[in-house]
């Protein structure tokens, strides 16, 4: 017997970088990671504390309703209000498990096998190997430096002549790049979509992680025809309490409330309850302070750049971070996985190849996260320069 063919999609090699860490750190090496993105400083003190409680409260925690407990989804609501000026009826929202359940109930929902759902390259590599899972066929919008690593309505004209595309998903900040999509940019690309009957799914996820002022654009300021998905991963540093959310659209929320109940009956009942006090004053500001402190890792980086010699560096705006060409630094290197698993070993310290996130040219890329925090780019830079200086002696 043998697999499904829908089974047979590529493993995320970030995940692959991190066993090497780990089993480096097994060995007493004083490694010094900056591939994952994974906030260093975890959920808000009073949704630790809330969790605690609620294991010896005596809340009901078993199955709650489909699209999440009441209380949390009201909490979003008021979230949307005060980030984005939005009203919104707590029953337009779901809650999922991490942002994975929700792109898989999106695309779901969504998408018939055989369409055509276009997706900007490089970007998070889940997009592609779930819509092919789906049996979707994924369009790769080939980006660059020059669109600012995000997609275009000259792009997506494009790829619709070719054959008509059913979907799009845009992430403003995106993975692995950082950059955002301007308002005049989303505004023309939701209103290009609308026209031709093009569903988009916008990845938010790193809304409030920015460096622009501003926690992001949500879709849904100019179109609710869009599916909006966001988490609690990143801003709230809560990645293993596995908490999402998506914003559904009228015609797909009675589809996804019975896709979710099939699949999943509900989010993580307990982390449900303990994130309610993550929109409290002070939980608010806690994230706050951590995103002060990506952004002054992201600085730290920004100054060492014409040391480091990296190129195409895409203009990181938000999420945490730098995505840069290192073609003239590859030595006797073949590729960026090669050059990243050398730099490993003799540094100690892990970034992420962009295999991953663009197939196409990201053997020329690579990815530093600015999650571990000031600190540890600190330390990890000197390292990466000694590195990159032995490669230019070695090669003459």
């Amino acid at each position: 017997m043998q697999p499904a063919r829908r089974a047979l999609v590529p493993p995320f090699t970030v995940m692959t970088v991190l066993q090497a860490v780990a089993e480096a750190r097994a060995q007493g090496r004083d490694v010094i990671s900056l591939c994952a993105g994974e906030p260093g400083q975890g959920a808000p003190s009073a949704v630790r504390a809330a969790g605690a409680r609620i294991l010896t409260d005596g809340i009901p925690l078993g199955y709650s309703e489909t699209r999440g407990i009441r209380p949390l989804r009201e909490q979003l609501a008021g979230h949307y209000r005060r980030w984005y000026d939005l009203d919104l009826d707590p029953d337009q929202i779901c809650v999922t498990t991490g942002s994975s359940g929700a792109f898989l109930l999106a695309f779901l929902a969504a998408f018939e096998p055989g369409d055509r759902v276009a997706v900007a390259r490089p970007g998070y590599p889940a997009y592609v190997n779930i819509l092919t899972s789906l049996g979707v066929e994924v369009v790769s919008l080939d980006t660059g430096a020059s669109t600012r690593f995000q997609p275009t309505v000259p792009l997506l004209a494009r790829a619709h002549a070719e054959a008509p595309l059913a979907g799009l998903v845009i992430a403003s900040p995106a993975n692995p790049t950082g950059t955002m999509i301007r308002d005049d940019e989303l505004a023309a690309i939701l209103a290009w979509a609308a026209e031709h009957d093009v569903r988009v799914v916008s990845d938010e996820i790193y809304h409030g992680v920015t460096f622009t002022g501003s926690p992001g654009t949500c879709a849904w300021s100019t179109s609710r025809d869009s599916i909006v998905i966001s988490s609690f991963s990143k801003y709230w540093g809560m990645t293993g309490w596995r908490l999402g959310w998506m914003l559904m659209p009228d015609d797909l929320a009675g589809p996804i409330d019975a896709l979710a109940g099939n699949l999943a009956l509900c989010a993580p009942v307990p982390a449900q309850h303990a994130a309610i006090p993550a929109f409290t004053p002070e939980a608010y500001a806690e994230c706050e302070a951590a995103v002060d402190g990506f952004a002054e890792a992201r600085e730290l980086v920004l100054a060492a750049l014409p040391d480091l010699g990296w190129v195409d560096v895409a203009p990181a705006d938000g999420a945490f971070y730098v995505y840069a060409g290192i073609a003239p630094l590859l030595g006797p290197y073949p590729d960026s996985v090669a050059w990243c698993r050398a730099l490993l070993a003799e540094q100690d310290v892990a970034l992420t190849p962009g295999v991953d996130f663009d197939p196409v040219h990201g053997h020329e890329h690579i990815r530093l996260s600015l999650a571990a925090g000031p600190d540890a780019v600190r330390a990890a830079l000197p390292r990466i320069l000694a590195f990159q200086a032995g490669l230019r002696a070695a090669v003459g």
